[in-house]
């Protein structure tokens, strides 16, 4: 990768990561890290102790009230699929928003079309964010599930999910949570928050490396599980164990990439999610004062900068966002991501399908100077189209 490149694209997977999560990747596989809790040599019994203090971390960093509510799984959107696949049966029925990824879109679909389950997916009214109270309206006799990500992929809105999780709870529905864009870059605690299940990803804002993701199940909620298979513990039984985290943890972990997220954790902590979150604002800030000076330019937020992450999608009038992306990339040196960021509904929403927006994520290794460049740039490119 061009290490000199104005790096835009964290809400995807954040770059770069702190040194620590480099060493400790590397260090895991050059010592000769064994399969944690599979065997009671030496180096067996130090992978299952990273992989205990990772959880340890990991759930009191997200609030958890006890490390065996975290599952370690793939990705979000392996975390999505257990708990949406795990948890609904024949004839349920799901309310979710229009600002779902596709991890939580496409099972839904699936389920849907297999006849299984019947969902509502609600309506954003022009805004970009939906209301506890658009749920509530939605919910049938039939209704399981509240389906919501905690900020858009798209805009960065960041949804009223502790509103949502009350009308869940007062209803008797479970409420999954998908926080991708979320944990790392703002302050979260799933307590205050109110899901029963939640999804994260460990390489966007959490700073570890990509195949590691998270499932937080809270305590007494049961789904079915995804896989089964060895867990190092009640060998003699040919049934998965029934304990957390075993039930749900079949198979060998991706020790290498606990071993960097850990470290990505440790970062966070030392360096505080509210600092880093005050400097993405700042950035944010910059960067959207200038885009309103720059002729042709529509950013589609319309509330105030506290409510967002820091994503912030645009379209220039005139341009394809494709090739926006191309210019910006190949005459500068700026790496963002373009097109749909595989939320096609939320496009909907916003009235950008099926073209798509140009999408700038900022991380806290961004500076000031990145979004004067790409401030620079964008202006360029905006005279030489209206000239």
């Amino acid at each position: 990768m061009d290490q000199t490149a104005v790096y835009f694209d964290n809400g995807a997977t954040s770059w770069p990561k702190p040194e620590a999560v480099y060493g400790a990747a590397e260090q895991y596989l050059r010592s000769g890290g064994a399969n944690p809790g599979r065997s009671a040599h030496a180096r067996s019994l130090a992978s299952e102790r990273l992989l205990y203090e990772s959880r340890e971390r990991i759930g009191t960093f997200l609030g958890a009230n006890n490390p065996e509510e975290i599952v370690f799984t793939l990705n979000a959107t392996d975390a999505l699929n257990m708990a949406i696949k795990g948890i609904l049966e024949q004839g349920d029925h799901v309310v979710y928003s229009p600002f779902e990824h596709n991890s939580a879109l496409r099972p839904l679909y699936s389920l849907r079309e297999s006849g299984m389950i019947t969902t509502t997916m609600l309506s954003a009214q022009g805004e970009d964010v939906v209301d506890a109270e658009a749920f509530k309206r939605a919910i049938r006799p039939e209704t399981k599930l509240f389906v919501c990500t905690h900020a858009s992929n798209i805009t960065g809105r960041i949804m009223p999910v502790q509103a949502i999780a009350k009308v869940a709870a007062s209803r008797g529905v479970f409420f999954l949570l998908d926080a991708a864009q979320t944990a790392g870059a703002i302050p979260l605690d799933l307590q205050e928050i109110g899901a029963d299940l939640a999804a994260f990803t460990g390489h966007k804002s959490l700073l570890g490396p990509p195949g590691v993701g998270l499932l937080y199940l809270r305590e007494g909620v049961k789904i079915k599980p995804w896989r089964e298979g060895g867990t190092g513990s009640r060998s003699d039984e040919e049934r998965q164990p029934s304990f957390m985290p075993d039930y749900l943890e079949a198979g060998t972990m991706n020790a290498p990439g606990i071993a960097g997220l850990n470290e990505g954790l440790k970062y966070l902590n030392d360096m505080g999610v509210e600092t880093i979150r005050e400097h993405e604002l700042k950035l944010c800030q910059r960067l959207l004062t200038g885009l309103a000076r720059i002729p042709g330019i529509k950013v589609f937020r319309v509330s105030a900068p506290e409510n967002y992450v820091a994503v912030v999608s645009f379209v220039m009038e005139g341009m394809d966002s494709g090739e926006v992306g191309f210019i910006l990339e190949e005459g500068y040196g700026i790496l963002c991501r373009t097109g749909l960021h595989c939320a096609p509904q939320a496009h909907r929403s916003i009235g950008t399908f099926p073209g798509g927006t140009v999408r700038f994520s900022l991380g806290c290794f961004n500076t000031e100077q990145e979004v004067d460049h790409a401030l620079h740039a964008l202006s360029e490119i905006a005279a030489r189209l209206h000239s």
